[in-house]
């Protein structure tokens, strides 16, 4: 009789074979630990919000980023397609890869003032910030 042990995922102990198999394009540690979505940092500077996407091996032309009643939403979609042709063997290979994530705005962002570049393998959002007003106390003399 043998003993199969359980790791803390609380799956079998087969996943490091099954990553190293895959070649980790398809992981159990992102089906079992919710890593779907790529990390995000967002800093508040004095004039905008930046806002950091970790998405690497993407193309900028793989990113959708949409703006609706103060939330803004980030997604972005991958396909690729190999196929290999030996004399005794075809292989073909399919990868997909897509998130989305969504935002609410705080209310001094300005929704038009968003501006967003990819660079080595993130993805930089500036949202600039409407300038505050601060209103006058004005006293008023009862008649």
């Amino acid at each position: 009789m043998s003993i199969i042990k359980k790791n803390q995922g609380g799956y079998l102990s087969f996943r490091p074979l099954f990553n190293d198999f895959f070649n980790d394009r398809v992981s159990l540690d992102r089906f079992f630990d919710g890593e779907e979505f790529p990390a995000v940092n967002i800093v508040e500077g004095e004039k905008n919000y930046e806002i950091e996407v970790a998405a690497p091996g993407m193309k900028k032309d793989d990113f959708k980023i949409e703006i609706e009643n103060g939330v803004l939403t980030i997604s972005a979609e991958r396909k690729e397609e190999k196929k290999e042709e030996k004399k005794n063997y075809t292989r073909q290979e399919y990868y997909y890869n897509a998130f989305s994530r969504s935002f609410t705005l705080p209310e001094n962002a300005k929704e038009d003032g968003l501006s967003a570049k990819y660079e080595d393998g993130i993805l930089r959002l500036m949202v600039a910030k409407k300038a505050v007003t601060v209103s006058k106390v004005r006293e008023i003399e009862v008649a």
